[in-house]
């Protein structure tokens, strides 16, 4: 990622994650930070959820679709591994804060995985 790329907005942390096979993370909602997320290793669908305008928006990323997905604040997110080894890399703006992000159970917001 290139400072002259969108969704740049300033460097905070990297982090890695993984998420097994058919296993679900979310949902969550960042109020301050901006979510910049690859997929160099198997392939994780995720969903965003814009709860002001009652939208989804879903894409699978891997190392056939790779591209960058970039996640602003006040958005819900949650992703599902979906290879058998699924690694994500986000490059966030700001540092981890645990009192920046809200999170709720994944029943709280329907969707059809």
């Amino acid at each position: 990622m290139k400072k002259s790329d969108i969704g740049f907005e300033g460097f905070g942390e990297a982090y890695f994650s993984t998420i097994n096979k058919g296993d679900i993370k979310g949902w969550k909602k960042h109020t301050k930070m901006t979510l910049n997320l690859v997929v160099p290793i198997g392939e994780i669908e995720f969903v965003v959820y814009n709860e002001r305008t009652k939208e989804f928006f879903s894409i699978k990323l891997s190392k056939k679709n790779y591209q960058k997905l970039t996640v602003k604040p006040d958005l819900w997110m949650a992703f599902r591994g979906i290879g058998e080894y699924n690694m994500l890399l986000n490059l966030a703006n700001i540092e981890h804060d645990p009192d920046e992000a809200k999170n709720i159970d994944l029943k709280d917001i329907k969707y059809e995985w």
